[in-house]
């Protein structure tokens, strides 16, 4: 088997996998009780709320952890449209958000709220400006994901929340697929709000976090007995926050020289398909992309097609929860994309495992497969 669907979901990490395991078989006390094993689970989880600040360079009371970035993504919608209903209505995100943006915006459109989708160029890439003439007086929420789960476009952050801040109004990037590939520091980025999924570091599935910048208060989801500062009831979950808590630790001490590698692997296993099938084209932004993201079609062919001849190969035909259907991704068609183009879109995402062996491995089946269904 080869894998290149990292941006799917990763494995958990072996140290993130023993980091978790005394509290599958010892320690499993209620961080809220008051005994010894409750005051060990509290300590365990506020060292991992710990490490998690540290990657992201944050405060630790602006940290909640949360069931994965789809809750993350929900509480901060419903969160700050429930909280300033009363300043206003109106929120804009773009058109190639996640689905847990997407559709959480249109249960929101359902409920007397207005939502602007902003377009973007043939790169994916959302304008600033396009951002600043989209905002009104009513705007409450500006929310623009910080690189892309299909062509790994990085969005321009930074500039977006400077205008987000001279408005006033509260900025939120998802960074589920930046986090573990590039730097993500809230300093930087100047967001109010930001949403991590552990399984897409090499953390567990079920698990995410969101960063509150101190002095923000949302209304939040989930009520009952006022566990994450009120903001997420519910007994919090210690192996799946322990496993976060390590797998942001591992992501602290190895992406300056994960970066570059990745990088070689991605660009390696595209010079070997390109140099074999030329009319192949390439998704996303040409520098300001994830190291690790290929998003490639063959155009005239259909990507699950493809995918089809090579069963030992692990990958996707747009964003994984769409893999049931041959329909054109919504991203792709948001650039512009045509059809004949876009329905032959094949995402390769490398990882922490991946070798050059792998890679070559795979651009040779893709090559063989391409030139089978080729008439």
């Amino acid at each position: 088997m080869i894998y290149l669907d990292y941006n799917a979901t990763t494995p958990i990490a072996q140290e993130v996998a023993e980091a978790m395991m005394p509290y599958i078989t010892e320690d499993f006390g209620n961080p809220s009780s008051a005994h010894f094993l409750g005051a060990r689970a509290r300590e365990a989880l506020e060292n991992a709320r710990e490490q998690v600040c540290n990657l992201l360079g944050c405060d630790r009371d602006e940290i909640i952890f949360t069931g994965g970035g789809t809750e993350s993504n929900n509480m901060v919608l419903k969160g700050v449209a429930w909280t300033l209903r009363e300043k206003g209505r109106h929120i804009i995100t773009t058109r190639i958000e996640h689905p847990s943006i997407m559709n959480t915006a249109l249960f929101l459109v359902d409920n007397e709220y207005d939502v602007t989708f902003l377009p973007v160029d043939e790169f994916g890439t959302v304008a600033p400006d396009e951002v600043k003439r989209a905002v009104r007086g009513d705007t409450i929420l500006i929310t623009v994901m910080h690189a892309n789960n299909e062509t790994g476009t990085i969005q321009p952050i930074a500039e977006i929340s400077g205008l987000a801040k001279e408005h006033g109004i509260l900025f939120h990037t998802d960074a589920a697929q930046s986090i573990g590939k590039i730097d993500t520091r809230v300093g930087d980025l100047g967001v109010d709000l930001l949403t991590v999924a552990g399984h897409k570091l090499y953390a567990p599935k079920g698990v995410g976090a969101l960063y509150i910048r101190k002095g923000i208060e949302i209304e939040p989801i989930l009520h009952g007995g006022g566990q994450e500062r009120g903001l997420r009831s519910g007994t919090e979950n210690m192996i799946l926050s322990v496993g976060l808590g390590k797998a942001c630790e591992l992501i602290q001490g190895n992406l300056s020289n994960e970066i570059p590698r990745i990088k070689k692997l991605r660009d390696r296993l595209y010079e070997q398909i390109a140099s074999a099938v030329p009319e192949a084209v390439v998704h996303g932004h040409p520098e300001q992309r994830l190291p690790n993201t290929l998003f490639i079609s063959f155009p005239g062919m259909v990507g699950e097609e493809i995918l089809k001849g090579i069963p030992d190969l692990c990958a996707s035909t747009g964003a994984a929860c769409h893999d049931q259907t041959v329909s054109l991704s919504h991203v792709l068609g948001a650039m512009g994309v045509t059809k004949e183009v876009g329905m032959g879109a094949v995402r390769l995402s490398v990882g922490r495992p991946s070798t050059e062996d792998e890679v070559d491995q795979a651009a040779r089946l893709i090559i063989e497969a391409v030139n089978k269904v080729l008439p």
